[in-house]
């Protein structure tokens, strides 16, 4: 374990306040971790992730290139959230998406054969592997819901509610793609707001 990387590792390990010793070493020995520079991708569409990421430091956008040939932002993984595309990995199929770095990065990786080797030797991961699972789905269902029931201004008003530390670090036409609108009905609806 690099000594510089030590602060992610420790900071990583306390999110599982209920792991004994024997669980928390288990999982130490096989958490790696990397440097990324900005643009470059943790996967692309059609790899099959064997490795769940946690970002502890850094911006990533996860997209997909529709039938037009047009990139579109389905979410931003901030720092300490999971960058994974979930259904896929757990699957282990190939993915649909691609998780870019918006910014130089630091991912904290553990793979998929050992999360498995986790949940068979000890109790308390299989309920991490489930609050995981719930997390990642509530954001996936959240992004949903927002398409079926709110305009593209409350998408708007919510995108910026919730995730006011990455607002200014993401483009607008990277926000208005997450969004469902043209750049253009982006800058209308900001304009709009500024005026009230």
């Amino acid at each position: 374990m690099e000594q510089e990387f030590k602060e992610y590792f420790d900071s990583y390990l306390k999110l599982f306040p209920d792991l004994n010793s024997e669980e928390l070493n288990f999982l130490r020995s096989y958490l790696t971790i990397k440097k990324y520079t900005k643009k470059e991708f943790l996967f692309k569409s059609g790899e099959v992730q064997k490795e769940v990421g946690f970002v502890c430091k850094g911006l990533l956008r996860r997209y997909y290139i529709n039938e037009k040939g047009n990139k579109i932002t389905t979410g931003f993984i901030d720092k300490n959230q999971y960058a994974t595309d979930y259904p896929a990995f757990i699957r282990q199929k190939p993915s649909k998406y691609f998780i870019e770095c918006l910014e130089p990065s630091i991912i904290m990786k553990l793979p998929y054969d050992k999360i498995q080797e986790g949940y068979g030797k000890f109790k308390t991961s299989e309920m991490y592997g489930r609050l995981i699972a719930e997390y990642v789905l509530t954001i996936q269902t959240d992004r949903v819901e927002s398409f079926l029931f709110k305009n593209a201004e409350q998408r708007y008003l919510d995108f910026i509610a919730q995730n006011k530390d990455i607002i200014n670090r993401i483009s607008l036409s990277h926000l208005a793609s997450h969004l469902g609108i043209e750049r253009q009905s982006l800058s209308r609806i900001r304009n709009k707001i500024a005026k009230k």
